[in-house]
């Protein structure tokens, strides 16, 4: 179900909008739900400190001298998905 929303802009906003819209070849007021939608993309959610914190921590986690090869990984990801089918379980239907 659609929902009206109005927005009251000033007449040189309004403008600059239409002239927006026609510039990429959408009506007003699909600019606007296109525009909701980018600035609703870009609000960073949750705590920024706590983002910060858990990156800062995975940068600095030791490996000790253990990194993956990639064959590997590969290799153990391809066997997990195939006991995955054999045993009948969700996803099965994607292969």
């Amino acid at each position: 179900m659609s929902k009206r929303l109005q927005v009251v802009v000033g007449d040189v906003d309004f403008e600059r909008y239409r002239s927006q819209a026609q510039a990429q070849g959408v009506n007003i007021s699909e600019w606007v739900r296109q525009a909701l939608r980018v600035a609703e993309r870009e609000r960073s959610s949750g705590d920024v400190e706590a983002k910060l914190a858990a990156i800062r921590k995975a940068v600095s986690h030791e490996t000790g001298g253990r990194e993956v090869d990639i064959d590997t990984m590969l290799a153990e990801t391809e066997a997990g998905r195939l006991a995955e089918i054999e045993a009948g379980l969700a996803g099965a239907d994607d292969a």
